[in-house]
Order: C-alpha cells, then sequence, then structure tokens
C-alpha cells in the first residue's frame, strides 16, 4: 500500500495537471524600460507555476480558478539570470521571492523604439546550462514624448477598490476578457498616444499596486481593449495564502515606482492619470511637489463620494504649482480638457 507521503505527492501532481500549472522552472520577464543613460528590466524566476492562459469562458466557476491559479507560485531564490544586450552581458541574482532586476548604463547609443530582449536562467554548476528563457521587449522613447503614467484599478479598470464584497465578486467571477473599462477611457487614451509629435506615440507606462502574478491578465485585458501599447510596473508578487489581499499593497511602492520612471527620463514633462478610490491624489501631490516644472497635467477620476471632499483639497493644492488639474467623473471631460490644453489633437475627434 502507497504511503501517506507518495499518496499526497500523487495527488498534488494530478491537481497541477488539471489546473495546468507548471512544475518546471520558468523565468517570466516583463517588458522594460530606459534610453541613453539607464536600461531597467524585471522579472521572476519559478519553479511552480501558472501556464499562461490561452481559453477564455463566461463560466464563474472556471473564471474563479482562472484568478485562483495566478497565486500557486514558488519562487527560486538565488537563481543566476543572465542577459545579452547589444553585444554586452549583465548577470544577477534573484531575491527571496523570485524577483529580478537587471539596471545597467549602456555602452552604445540607444534607438527609440521598442526592442526585443533574451533573459536566461542559468544552472549554478561547474558545467553551466540554460535551464529557461524568457522574451520581453524594452522601450526607448524619443526625447520630445510626453510620458503619461496611469494607474489601472478604478482608473480604466472597474474594480471596486473600496468595496471588498464587490472587489472580490468581479476578481473571482470575472476574467482578463470579461472585464469592464470605464467608459470612454479608452477613447481617452488613444488619442492621448496618437497625439504624439511626428505621428509618434505617446508612451505609456501602467504602475499600479497590483502584484506581478495579474501582469498577463491585465495585459490581456489592454491587449482586448485595445489600449496604448506600454510599459507595467506592478506590486511584489503574492502567494496563494496572501490571495484575498491581492491590490491592497503598500502604496508608497507606487510612490517610489513613479519617481524611478522620472528619474529614467529626466527631460520628458509627464502626465499622471488616476482615481480617488485609494490614494492616487496624495502621492500625485507628493510627486508634483518633489519634482516641480516636471509635471504638466494631473487627471483623477472621481470614484468615491467620501473622499471627494479630500481630493478637492489635494487638487487645490497641486493647482498651485500652476500644474494642469482635471478632477472628472466621464471620461468625456478627460477628453475636452486634454483637448483645451493641447494634450490632444482636436483633428484627431
Amino acid at each position: 500500500m502507497p504511503q501517506p507521503q507518495i499518496l499526497y505527492s500523487q495527488l498534488i501532481e494530478k491537481l497541477f495537471i488539471w489546473l495546468r500549472i507548471s512544475t518546471k522552472p520558468v523565468i517570466r520577464v516583463y517588458d522594460g524600460y530606459g534610453d541613453k543613460g539607464e536600461i531597467i528590466i524585471y522579472g521572476h524566476v519559478l519553479k511552480v507555476s501558472p501556464v499562461e492562459r490561452k481559453n477564455y469562458t463566461q463560466n464563474v466557476f472556471l473564471n474563479f480558478i482562472g484568478l485562483i491559479r495566478l497565486f500557486i507560485v514558488v519562487p527560486i531564490k538565488d537563481a543566476h539570470v543572465e542577459i545579452e544586450w547589444n553585444g554586452e552581458l549583465h548577470k544577477v541574482k534573484t531575491e527571496a521571492d523570485g524577483f529580478f532586476k537587471f539596471d545597467w548604463v549602456p555602452k552604445n547609443k540607444q534607438i527609440p523604439g521598442w526592442h526585443p530582449a533574451k533573459v536566461s536562467y542559468i544552472s549554478n554548476s561547474s558545467k553551466a546550462h540554460v535551464l529557461a528563457q524568457g522574451f520581453c521587449t524594452v522601450f526607448i522613447p524619443h526625447e520630445y514624448q510626453y510620458n503619461f503614467i496611469s494607474d489601472i484599478d478604478d482608473t480604466f479598470l472597474i474594480s471596486h477598490s473600496r468595496n471588498l464584497r464587490k472587489r472580490l465578486y468581479v476578481l473571482f467571477t470575472k476574467n482578463a476578457r470579461s472585464r469592464k473599462p470605464f467608459e470612454g477611457v479608452v477613447k481617452h487614451y488613444q488619442l492621448l498616444s496618437q497625439s504624439g509629435k511626428n505621428g509618434i506615440p505617446n508612451p505609456f507606462f501602467y504602475v499600479s499596486s497590483s502584484e506581478w502574478n495579474l501582469y498577463y491578465y491585465i495585459k490581456e485585458f489592454c491587449r482586448k481593449e485595445k489600449m496604448p501599447r506600454g510599459i507595467f510596473l506592478l506590486n511584489q508578487i503574492k502567494r496563494f495564502k496572501d490571495l484575498l489581499n491581492t491590490g491592497q499593497g503598500k502604496h508608497t511602492g507606487k510612490y517610489t515606482r513613479i519617481v524611478r520612471i522620472l528619474k529614467a527620463y529626466p527631460h520628458h514633462k509627464y502626465v499622471l492619470l488616476g482615481d480617488n478610490s485609494q490614494s492616487d491624489p496624495e502621492i500625485y501631490h507628493s510627486i508634483v511637489k518633489d519634482f516641480p516644472g516636471k509635471i504638466f497635467a494631473v487627471y483623477i477620476r472621481n470614484v468615491s463620494k467620501v473622499k471627494e471632499k479630500e481630493t478637492a483639497e489635494f487638487f487645490d493644492k497641486i493647482k498651485k504649482t500652476e500644474t494642469h488639474c482635471c478632477y472628472f467623473v466621464h471620461s468625456s471631460e478627460a477628453i475636452e480638457h486634454s483637448v483645451k490644453i493641447g494634450l490632444i489633437d482636436p483633428a484627431l475627434i
């Protein structure tokens, strides 16, 4: 008769097959960004991870399972990771949660646009060999573009962040293709992107307190809705036991991620887009105050009546810096404001 430990291992193996959970080493590489002064690429190395979802359904149970499986991950600590970039070789080791970050000053001139990159997980042995590979693209902007930095939840993706019951209902019953954006928000973002100089789209950075577990989920939503192509900067990866706290990370981390973008492109002007469901007004006020003259405009969607007064107070402070401000309910108001201050070319409407 099989030992209990063997029976348990067999049960877990069957469960993982049913959930489409891989037990092979996987390296996840997220699209990076940079310029002549710095290149930044993030990723994770995992020994247990969900296979990327390909099929979507309206079935509530399958969507529930689809969300849960995103948090079935086991990281690999101290994994050796390498990247080759324009003839340069860079090496790093993963942290306790499997996270790695490449951050270097390139030797050669960088050409604006999106460039492919390949990252490898290398065995730590005398005969080092590749255990897994991951691919991404790295964005290099043109010097004259506006950079748009947008929150995700309740800024363009309806998430009900301030209502626990509604937030969990949407997370557990919907999927990346059945979730909904606010009316008119896709049009607003597309117009902002399309209004770049010389017909070159303005770049977007999507910064959120949601975890890296949701990277492909959010990316698929943006692809399906035809949101402007952009870089995603998310929060620390979580394990299954932390599932109910998804999206509830420390919002101070969002400030740090935005600052990294501003420092990466010191000669650009920025537009910040967020909502008042959580801490965006406070964070954006701090950014405007700490980086005078860098923020051209701030947009805040009003989704919380409870925080209207508090939000208005932060807006009054931002206005005193001569930064353009738009505190709105409907995206049509934001579009009208963007045309007024020259962010959107009226000929595109």
